[in-house]
C-alpha cells in the first residue's frame, strides 16, 4: 500500500486483510511502519537492511514513543554505535550451549552442539563469519538433504541468538532456504521385517533397540532412553515420562511375550539406561555406525529406522486395529480424538491397546523362526 504519514486516526482505521498481513509504511520516517496481522494485531516495526525489528504493539506502545525509538535506533545504526561486542565463534558457541542447557532437553542441546562443532567449526571472530562462509559449508551437505536442513536450522537458531544479544549485526544464514524433502512412505514387507530381526540379533545393544522399535512402534530416542524404572514387568506396561517423549506428553503402552523375552535377554538391568551406550551410564548414541553395520548384514532398498514406526502403524491397520487405538499406541497428540475426549479416553482404551499389541506380536511370531525369537539381543 502507498506510504502515508502515520497518526492515531490512520492507525485506528487500518483494517486487517481477510488473508495474510500487510505493513503501513510511514512517509515521515523511512523504514518505520505498522504491521497489521490477519487477526487485527498492530505492531510497530523498523526495517533496517534485510531485518525487520519489532518495536512493540499498538496501542500498548504509543505512536510517538515508537517513532522516537525508531529514530534513536536509526541514529545508532547510522553513527555506528551498535558495534557488536568482540567475541570469538568458539566463546559464543559455549555461551549459547550453556544458556540452551537451562531451558531445553539434553537431546536438543546435544544436537545443537553437534551441528555447530561438525558443520560450522569457524575460528576467529564471530563477526567475521559471512554469508559466503555458511553457504560454502552447507553446500557440502547437498547430498544429504536431512542433515543439510538440520545444519541450516541449528545455524539459524545460533546466529539469531547472537543477533538478539548484539554479538553480530546480521544473521549470515538470512535468505537460505531448506531443501524440500519428499514425505517418506516406505513400509517394510514381512520378508524385510524378518531379515532385519534376524540381522539385529547379532548386533548387541543396537540390535536390541532395532527389535524393540519393531515390536513397539516407538521413536528411536524414546527406546534408547529407556530405563528399567519405566518398565513394569508384572503388568507388562512401559511408562515413558514426558521429558523423554517428542511431544512432551507422558506415554504408557503395553507389551507382550516377545518383548518380555527380549528384556530378559538384555544383561545389566541395574544400570541407569537399559540399553546403555557404554554398558554403564550413558544412553545409546551410535546410530550411524549401527545402521551402517545393519545395512551390511541385510542389504535392502534404502530404509530408515523411522520406517519401522510407519511399518508398525501400517501393520496394525492391516490387522484391523482402529485408527484411534493406533494413534494412542504411537502417542500422537493430534489424532482422531483430542481435547477433553482424549483425556477421558486415556485409560479407557487400555484393553484395546493390549489387544492390538497381542495381534502385532502374534503376527511377528509367525514371521520369525523359533531360533530367531530365542536369540539373545
Amino acid at each position: 500500500m502507498p506510504k502515508k504519514i502515520l497518526n492515531d486516526i490512520v492507525l485506528r482505521s487500518l483494517a486487517p486483510l481477510s488473508c495474510g498481513q500487510f505493513v503501513a509504511w510511514d512517509s515521515k520516517l523511512s523504514g518505520f511502519g505498522c504491521r497489521v496481522s490477519q487477526g487485527g494485531t498492530k505492531t510497530f516495526i523498523l526495517k533496517h537492511r534485510n531485518r525487520r525489528i519489532t518495536l512493540g504493539r499498538y496501542p500498548v506502545i504509543s505512536l510517538a514513543d515508537a517513532r522516537e525509538e525508531a529514530k534513536r535506533m536509526l541514529a545508532e545504526f547510522t553513527l555506528g554505535r551498535l558495534r557488536p561486542q568482540p567475541m570469538s565463534m568458539q566463546k559464543a558457541a559455549e555461551l549459547f550451549i550453556e544458556e540452551k542447557s537451562k531451558s531445553n532437553r539434553p537431546s536438543t542441546v546435544a544436537s545443537y552442539e553437534r551441528l555447530l562443532e561438525k558443520h560450522f567449526p569457524f575460528t576467529g571472530q564471530l563477526t567475521a563469519v559471512s554469508h559466503h562462509d555458511v553457504v560454502h559449508r552447507l553446500n557440502r551437505l547437498k547430498a544429504t538433504p536431512a542433515e543439510y536442513n538440520h545444519a541450516l536450522t541449528g545455524g539459524k537458531v545460533f546466529f539469531n541468538w547472537c543477533l538478539k544479544r548484539r554479538l553480530v549485526t546480521e544473521n549470515p544464514f538470512f535468505g537460505i532456504t531448506p531443501n524440500a524433502r519428499q514425505s517418506r512412505t516406505r513400509v517394510l514387507s514381512d520378508d524385510e521385517l524378518r531379515q532385519v530381526w534376524n540381522a539385529a540379533g547379532e548386533m548387541g545393544v543396537f540390535g536390541a533397540i532395532v527389535r524393540l522399535l519393531m515390536l513397539s512402534g516407538q521413536r528411536r530416542g524414546e527406546i534408547a532412553g529407556l530405563k528399567t524404572a519405566y518398565i513394569a514387568p508384572d503388568s507388562r506396561i512401559i511408562a515413558l515420562p514426558a521429558s523423554l517423549t517428542k511431544n512432551g506428553i507422558e506415554h504408557s503402552f503395553p507389551y507382550e511375550q516377545l518383548t518380555a523375552e527380549l528384556f530378559e535377554a538384555i544383561e545389566g538391568h541395574d544400570r541407569p539406561y537399559l540399553l546403555s551406550a557404554d554398558g554403564r551410564q550413558n544412553a545409546f548414541v551410535g546410530w550411524a555406525k549401527g545402521k551402517r553395520e545393519l545395512d551390511e548384514a541385510c542389504p535392502m532398498e534404502h530404509w530408515t529406522l523411522h520406517d519401522l514406526r510407519r511399518t508398525y502403524a501400517t501393520g496394525l491397520a492391516r490387522l484391523g486395529v482402529a485408527p484411534h487405538i493406533i494413534e494412542r499406541l504411537l502417542n500422537h497428540s493430534g489424532g482422531t480424538i483430542s481435547g477433553v475426549a482424549a483425556v477421558y479416553n486415556r485409560f479407557r482404551y487400555a484393553e484395546k491397546c493390549r489387544e492390538a499389541v497381542q495381534l502385532w506380536e502374534a503376527h511377528l511370531t509367525k514371521l520369525l523362526s523359533s531360533r530367531a525369537i530365542r536369540s539373545a539381543a
